[in-house]
This record gives structure tokens, C-alpha cells and sequence, in this order.
């Protein structure tokens, strides 16, 4: 015993061997099909993987690298893991890592979307949805009290925050106005203000090591992590040819008008206006989707979120889910070739989605290795995250209004629905259960009103 222990403490101190491009190839392959759980979920699986069991990289760089991560519109989680990726093996490292961080979940929602559609009249699978939707509403609740409590730390954000559910619940107001009258509001009470948008804390300090890492907090950033202006330029370059080039492709092949075209663009500016995560982009995905293109109908919506909450990768993956409806529905290819049409719409979606979030990391990593002090928000960024949260709160509004008055506020009020909303809600906050076991619970019970004809 005595051995083995000294073995242990042996093996704790000494530096981990380099990481072969393979080895962290397969390492992100297994990151994609588990990444269950949303952003905290995900971030905590890596810092778990890579900083205790691995220890690729030290605690610090690994927040270090957060930090930045959550002052970027787009999924921090994706972006940590391009940014890790890139860290150890260049370019191609961080591509590698975001790209198998969100396949297995767009393969995966292609599947689930054309069941969907295909068979969602089946009794059974309609019961399923029918329990997923308030559980659903709960959780989008939920996401409103756990980032307001979070970031609402004065009546001064409070009140952004309501402002903000006024303004886009009340007056229409487009989501990227509000980005940037909340970023103004910010950026002035930063000035005059500041202790009411100073940010305590952050992801906190570095706990205590668990030995030396691969990347430790005094080794040095790679030769390819250093800022250059040359490198900088030709990742912009490479990021205005893969953008300018599929945008362009769709637009000479299909037209400006064409659907395919219009996601590529409308997309393309959501990618950049996910500040505070996907719960606060998806009231902009449903005006634009719902509302402006009729892509799908509300509780399409409603049921792709559900969809989205079920499978690893970024909660934004949703957005497969329109493009795959919306491809689906609009015929793209004719009425003979529906699968195809859905494929290849999300297929679009995503790729639209997420190209930015590779050239932010790739563009801005060496900016960010150049120091090593602690990134924090910044005043303009506190007022939008008040913001998101008045946001959030309006979308919970808007799925309980389709959920539990599925005819309108004229119709029948569903009590069963608003029932499995409320024990969705409490099992959440008061019983801390995960996203998963609700959805599941919450999908068992609606299948099980369905067989009994309740």
C-alpha cells in the first residue's frame, strides 16, 4: 500500500508527457458525444478532464482562457475547447477541437429533426412532447433566475433588466437594438457609476494545483501562440474566404432571396449577437425565424429547444433544428427530396453559427497569451448581461403563453402542462436535478396522459 502511494504522489509531480495530435484528437471526439449539462456542464467536464485527471493545462491558464472565452458572443464552452485546442497544436488544433465539439450533435439533430417530422403524428411520440414543452418553459425560467442572481447585484441592473423585458415584450423592440442601447447604458454607468458595474470575482482565483501540468502557470506560450501582426491578418483573410465564399456560393447559385441565402446571412448575425449565451440569441433566432421568415411555427420552436436540450454540444445547436424545419417545410429541393432539403439547410445554419466563434478564438488567442492578467468584464458587457436577463425572462413568457394556452388566452387553459411546469421548476431549484433527468421525467409523464387519454 505504502508503494502504491508513493507511486501516486511519484506520478502527481511529475509533468505530464507531451500531447500527440491524435491522443487530444480522440480526447475531443469522446468531449462531443458527452457533452451533456450546457456551458457549465461542459466546462466543468473539461476543467475535470484536462486540468485534474490530464493535467494538460494548469488551473489559471485553463480560467485564463474562460475569461476570454465569456467576453465573446457564442458559446464560451465551444470556444474554450478551440482555444485549449489551439493552444497545444496550432490552428489545426483548435479547428479540430470546436468542430467534434458540435459534429455529433448536428448529426444528431439532423436525426431527431427528421423523426420530427416524419412521425411526430404517432401518439406516443407526441405524448413525449407534449411533457418535454413545459418542462421546457421551466427551464427557461430557470435560466432567468440563475443568471439574474447572478448578475443583478444592484437595483441599478434590476432596472436594465425590466427595461429590457419592456422593451422587446411590449414594444417589438429587435433584439440587437437592445444589445446596444444595454452596451451604451453600460458603458456611460461605467463612468458614472462604476462600483454599480464593477464585476466581483469572475470564475474566481485558482484553487490549489493538482500538480504540474503540461501547460503550467509559468510556462511559456508556444512559438505559434505569439502575436504577430502577419498571423493576425491571415486568420481575418481566412475567415473573410470561408464566409465571403459560402455566402457567395449560395448567392450565385440560388439568389439573394433564396432561403438558403437568407439563413447563411441572418445566421451569420446572430452568431454575433449571443452575448449571455444561447438563451439570450433565441428571442432574436424567433423573430427572424418565426416572425420575419416564417421558417417554422411557434411550437416548432418551442419543440426544437426541447430537442436541444437533449443532446451534447451547445444549447445553441437549436439552430440545426430550424434549419432542418425550415429546408424541410419550404421544399428547397422539391417535395420528393425533404431529407435532403433539411440536411443541407442545417448543415448551413451551423456552419453560419459557429465560423465566427473559430476566428475569434485564432484571431484573438495570441492577443490574449501575450498576458497573463485576469480578464474581466467589462462595464458596457455588465449592462447587456442585465439585459439578457429582462430577455430570457420575456422568451419564458412566451413559451408558457403557447404552453399552457395552446388555443390562445380565449381558448382552454392546459392545467396538466403548467402542473408538469411547476414540478419541473421545483425539481430544478430546490432539488438541484439535472436538465436531462427533468426532460426525461418530464417526457415519461406526458407519454403516460397520452396512453390514458388524459
Amino acid at each position: 500500500m505504502k508503494h502504491s502511494e508513493e507511486y501516486v504522489t511519484e506520478h502527481a509531480l511529475t509533468r505530464p508527457e507531451p500531447v500527440h495530435f491524435w491522443e487530444a484528437f480522440r480526447f475531443w471526439l469522446k468531449l462531443g458525444f458527452i457533452s451533456f449539462g450546457g456551458p457549465a456542464g461542459q466546462i466543468a467536464i473539461m476543467h475535470q478532464e484536462l486540468v485534474e485527471k490530464r493535467r494538460w493545462i494548469s488551473e489559471k491558464r485553463f480560467l485564463h482562457a474562460l475569461n476570454y472565452c465569456m467576453l465573446l458572443p457564442g458559446p464560451e464552452a465551444q470556444q474554450l475547447a478551440i482555444y485549449l485546442g489551439w493552444l497545444m497544436h496550432r490552428n489545426w488544433g483548435g479547428i479540430i477541437a470546436g468542430s467534434l465539439f458540435v459534429l455529433p450533435s448536428l448529426l444528431l439533430l439532423i436525426g431527431l429533426s427528421w423523426v420530427y417530422l416524419a412521425f411526430a403524428h404517432i401518439p406516443a411520440i407526441a405524448g413525449i412532447l407534449y411533457g418535454i414543452k413545459p418542462a421546457v418553459t421551466a427551464i427557461v425560467v430557470f435560466a432567468a433566475y440563475r443568471i439574474g442572481s447572478r448578475a443583478l447585484k444592484n437595483g441599478l441592473l434590476w432596472s436594465m433588466a425590466g427595461l429590457a423585458f419592456i422593451a422587446i415584450s411590449l414594444l417589438d423592440t429587435p433584439f440587437p437594438l437592445i444589445v446596444l442601447a444595454a452596451a451604451m447604458l453600460g458603458a456611460i454607468g461605467g463612468k458614472l457609476a462604476p462600483q454599480k458595474f464593477a464585476v466581483g470575482g469572475g470564475h474566481g482565483a485558482a484553487k490549489q494545483g493538482f500538480g504540474p501540468a503540461l501547460i503550467d502557470d509559468d510556462t511559456p506560450p508556444p512559438a505559434h501562440a505569439y502575436f504577430t501582426w502577419t498571423g493576425l491578418l491571415k486568420v481575418i483573410l481566412v475567415g473573410l474566404l470561408l464566409w465571403g465564399g459560402a455566402i457567395g456560393f449560395l448567392y450565385a447559385r440560388y439568389g439573394w432571396d433564396s432561403a438558403l441565402t437568407q439563413m447563411g446571412w441572418f445566421f451569420t448575425k446572430a452568431a454575433l449577437l449571443t452575448f449571455g449565451g444561447a438563451y439570450a440569441v433565441l428571442p432574436y433566432v424567433y423573430q427572424g425565424a418565426v416572425e420575419h421568415f416564417h421558417w417554422l411555427t411557434p411550437n416548432q420552436m418551442i419543440d426544437g429547444l426541447a430537442l436541444g436540450e437533449t443532446t451534447p454540444g451547445p444549447l445553441i445547436m437549436v439552430v440545426t433544428f430550424v434549419g432542418f424545419v425550415a429546408g424541410w417545410t419550404k421544399e428547397l429541393f422539391g417535395p420528393g427530396q425533404l431529407f435532403l432539403a433539411g440536411a443541407t439547410a442545417a448543415t448551413v445554419v451551423t456552419y453560419f453559427s459557429f465560423l465566427p466563434s473559430f476566428l475569434f478564438i485564432l484571431a484573438g488567442g495570441p492577443l490574449v497569451e501575450s498576458t497573463h492578467g485576469k480578464l474581466k468584464f467589462t462595464a458596457p458587457l455588465t449592462g447587456i448581461t442585465a439585459a439578457v436577463v429582462g430577455v430570457i425572462l420575456n422568451l419564458a413568457v412566451f413559451f408558457a403563453w403557447h404552453v399552457f394556452w395552446p388555443q390562445g388566452f380565449t381558448g382552454r387553459f392546459d392545467g396538466v402542462s403548467a402542473l408538469i411546469s411547476l414540478l419541473a421548476l421545483l425539481a430544478l431549484t430546490r432539488y438541484k436535478l439535472g436538465v436531462i433527468p427533468v426532460i426525461a421525467s418530464c417526457g415519461a409523464t406526458g407519454l403516460v396522459f397520452s396512453l390514458i387519454g388524459l
